[in-house]
């Protein structure tokens, strides 16, 4: 055990105090908040940037006329039906109009189409804006040839909200938010699927680096293989965990700090609509009290410990599995070119349950996630996309035993080849051997 212990704190600090982990863990972060704030950032930015256009409309059916309402970028100018066209588009070439809308004049149906003419790409926005107004102004005319006044149509419609409450053995009822479970379940797959994925390849790694170099020769002699392999996966195991908790630390505190510094003045200045409107919203919704009960009810109803421990001991153990796969690989090869034939085997598993997140989301108490659950090479990304949902202690604690299980299972078996590769140089073993290796 003291060598085990020596291996295991050599392998730590070797990795933390490397150039490239300290950089991937102050840049990650950086990049992390920069994909959080980036998106209001644009959107203040294009609200700068966009020019007020000045569009003619031409409607020769008379409907739309006024229909159309100015905002802070768009203004519509109406011109008479007998106007023509020709001349309304030399406007747009001589700069005074940016585009003209076009509505034709139709014997036969109502008028659902109409043409924007610009000598530049059109905003989505501003055809949306055109699209909607129109739509609307349509139906309205519809309700009144039919007899209906939209306003009784208007004051008939009503939002349903359909509650899901989740019953117990014990009779306890729990209302769940299956939005909010979904976007925790895919959010958590997705990080443990690369988590383990990137540090379980950084023991085979390590582990052909090692034989390359001829370094396992010496090492080899003062430790037993098993101690050397555990020392190694154990090592790069607490790597990654403090890895993964300095990015979640210095991104949240990125984030909070740079959306004060870069967004808090937009906010405060009178370009900042967008900010700015955004916070009146919040403001009108928070005036709500059903509103706040109902976000207060949502945090509430996520089990937020249960989903963190179960996180830690999915990631322990599903990174000790695949770690011991690879460190078996390693042993094997004499460089990366050769691995990658075994190591997409191995990968598949995992590659299968990411594939399979929708269906899990969308029926989490299916047959096919029971059985994803279950199988110890998919069950760390699984059981991770289920949870948030809600999964029988019964079924946790079958998936936990069968993925401890299949680890010392897999350990004995990666050490037995382990003890044998680590020491072959230039030659490919055959599954033959590999058998043989296993039996000694």
């Amino acid at each position: 055990m003291n060598n085990l212990s020596i291996i295991l704190k050599r392998e730590y600090l070797t990795r933390v105090k490397k150039r490239s982990f300290i950089i991937l863990t102050f840049l990650g972060p950086i990049l992390f908040a920069a994909l959080m704030i980036a998106p209001s950032l644009l959107m203040i930015k294009s609200e700068k940037m966009e020019s007020k256009k000045a569009i003619a409309v031409l409607d020769e059916t008379s409907w739309f006329e006024g229909k159309f309402e100015n905002t802070d970028v768009n203004t519509f100018v109406y011109y008479d039906e007998n106007e023509n066209i020709d001349s309304l588009k030399k406007l747009v070439f001589e700069g005074i109009y940016d585009a003209v809308l076009y509505i034709p004049m139709t014997s036969l149906n109502i008028p659902v189409n109409a043409k924007l003419y610009s000598n530049k790409q059109i905003p989505m926005t501003l055809s949306s804006h055109i699209r909607n107004s129109m739509k609307q102004e349509v139906e309205h005319q519809k309700l009144l040839a039919s007899g209906i006044d939209p306003k009784i149509v208007k004051s008939v419609q009503t939002n349903i909200n359909v509650a899901t409450i989740r019953m117990d053995s014990e009779n306890e009822e729990k209302t769940s938010y299956a939005e909010l479970e979904y976007i925790i379940g895919l959010l958590l797959a997705a990080v443990i699927y690369f988590v383990i994925f990137i540090f379980s390849s950084q023991v085979m790694r390590g582990v052909i680096e090692e034989k390359t170099n001829r370094i396992i020769e010496v090492i080899i002699s003062s430790v037993k293989p098993f101690e050397l392999m555990m020392g190694k996966i154990l090592g790069i195991a607490m790597v990654g965990l403090t890895q993964f908790a300095l990015w979640v630390v210095l991104t949240l505190a990125i984030y909070f700090v740079a959306s004060g510094i870069i967004l808090g003045p937009e906010i405060l200045s009178p370009s900042g609509t967008v900010m700015t409107e955004q916070i009146e919203q919040l403001t009108e919704m928070s005036k709500s009290q059903d509103v706040m009960l109902e976000a207060v009810n949502m945090i509430q109803s996520i089990n937020f410990s249960a989903i963190l421990w179960s996180f830690l001991i999915y990631f322990i153990f599903g990174f000790l599995l695949f770690a011991a796969v690879f460190a078996a690989i390693g042993s094997m090869v004499d460089n990366e070119t050769d691995s990658q034939q075994f190591s997409t085997v191995v990968a598949l598993p995992l590659m299968i349950s990411i594939i399979c997140a929708p269906t899990l989301v969308n029926n989490p108490d299916s047959s096919l996630g029971l059985w994803l659950s279950m199988i110890p090479f998919t069950s760390p990304v699984a059981m991770m996309i289920r949870i948030p949902f809600g999964v029988p202690y019964l079924q946790v604690g079958i998936s936990l035993s069968i993925l401890i299980i299949t680890f010392v299972g897999i350990t004995w078996i990666a050490a037995k080849i382990y003890r044998t590769g680590i020491l072959m140089y230039g030659k490919k073993p055959s599954w033959k051997e590999i058998w043989k290796w296993l039996r000694y």
